[in-house]
């Protein structure tokens, strides 16, 4: 098309539209560079080629026979237990088995290894604060 029907077209249907839609011009849920990414690419020719390993594929299992609700309700009351923390972890799994070896008289604190305890994080996937961490 060329300049003068552009322009035309613009008059006719209004300047908004021939607009970009950016972030100010479009509605509050619409935000520039946000949303699902494109399934392929374009070419040189401006041709769009669909690639089947990017789009994504949704697993979904076989809930047949399955007795809970899918979603759980707003109205739901809040659960009675308190959030699990490292301390309440450490008091329900590790302290009991100290101390029935302290009470046995086979703890050794020389062996901490048995409840757990790393002296290093070489060989770790994630280590564990590596700046404050004795070395």
């Amino acid at each position: 098309m060329g300049l003068l029907a552009n322009l035309a077209r613009g008059i006719v249907r209004g300047a908004d539209r021939m607009a970009e839609t950016t972030g100010k011009r479009g509605p509050k849920s619409f935000h520039v560079s946000r949303g699902s990414k494109k399934a392929g690419y374009l070419t040189s020719s401006g041709k769009f080629v669909k690639v089947r390993e990017m789009v994504p594929e949704i697993v979904v299992p076989d809930m047949t026979g399955f007795k809970l609700k899918p979603y759980v309700s707003y109205k739901a009351p809040p659960g009675t237990e308190e959030p699990m923390t490292a301390k309440i972890l450490f008091m329900e799994v590790i302290a009991p088995v100290i101390e029935k070896d302290v009470n046995d008289g086979t703890f050794n604190p020389e062996n901490l290894t048995k409840y757990g305890f790393e002296p290093t994080q070489e060989g770790k996937l994630f280590q564990l604060f590596p700046r404050n961490y004795v070395q």
